[in-house]
């Protein structure tokens, strides 16, 4: 199975004390990042989130955020402690009677102290449980994003593979056209300069060409790599780096034939091919 990095996960949970919302982005990334943003009556979920990421992803950039938000009736529900004002405005009366002032506090001043106003009580503590059990199914559905994503790039990847195969076979079959064209080339310039050739010297001339032409090794090999690429797609865990790492040896591959290369026919071949590794290349860049 083929993961991408690239995904998206929201489940929301409502109750009557309000409602729980995690939403987790993820995207690509040579390691394992994860950032965690909660608010801060579930600040202590911080590290049981983070190893449950860990525990399930390998690679990416993955942002995790938990939103709550309390039911009107319990945010609004909104109750004075009459004992501390009572407390608060006989200090104040105190003090003023103590530096001779007349000043009195206004009843916003006294509503801004520490505790005057409270409001109905949330057990933060008894949510912490069911806010994990949600980050949990947020992050299957993630994971469940990931793979169809990565289905698609892996489909993606074996159309660009069916077409290197292609040009392989198109350019093996037309090397011995190639060879053969280029003795009928000789042949003719030397017909029209009007110079005779030792039979023997015009063959080692055409073995030459054939030698410097030759690119049935660097075809082997592209044929090895993509055979690799192929069983990568198979294997169970990281596959993203083994993946780039094997598009840079296609990209080699490619050069080579394109140094190599003295006719137009296989230029054009090196050329389209690598075009479609880079096409890979940057595909691969989301694979897990």
């Amino acid at each position: 199975m083929m993961l991408s990095m690239t995904a998206f996960s929201r489940q929301q949970l409502e109750k009557a004390w309000g409602s729980l919302t995690w939403e987790i982005r993820s995207v690509n990334h040579r390691y394992l990042e994860t950032s965690i943003k909660l608010p801060e009556a579930f600040s202590g979920l911080e590290n049981s989130i983070r190893e449950i990421v860990r525990k399930q992803l390998q690679r990416g950039k993955v942002e995790c955020r938990l939103r709550f938000q309390a039911t009107e009736s319990i945010s609004l529900g909104l109750q004075v402690n009459k004992e501390l004002v009572q407390k608060v405005t006989q200090a104040n009366s105190e003090i003023q009677s103590l530096i001779g002032s007349t000043s009195q506090l206004s009843s916003m001043e006294v509503l801004r102290w520490p505790g005057v106003i409270t409001g109905q009580q949330i057990d933060v503590e008894a949510l912490g449980s069911e806010a994990v059990q949600l980050f949990e199914a947020a992050l299957e559905g993630l994971i469940e994003s990931r793979k169809r994503e990565g289905e698609s790039l892996k489909q993606a990847l074996f159309q660009r593979i069916t077409a290197i195969r292609e040009i392989v076979a198109s350019v093996r079959e037309r090397m011995p056209y190639i060879l053969d064209r280029q003795r009928k080339s000789l042949e003719d310039k030397l017909a029209e300069l009007k110079v005779e050739l030792d039979p023997a010297r015009l063959e080692q001339e055409i073995v030459v060409f054939a030698q410097k032409a030759d690119i049935d090794e660097e075809l082997d090999r592209i044929d090895s790599h993509l055979k690799e690429v192929e069983r990568v797609f198979e294997i169970k865990g990281q596959k993203g780096r083994r993946l780039d790492f094997l598009m840079q040896e296609l990209n080699r591959e490619a050069n080579t034939l394109s140094s190599k290369s003295i006719v137009v026919e296989t230029t054009l071949g090196a050329v389209e091919l690598k075009v479609l590794v880079e096409q890979m290349r940057e595909q691969i860049q989301n694979v897990e």
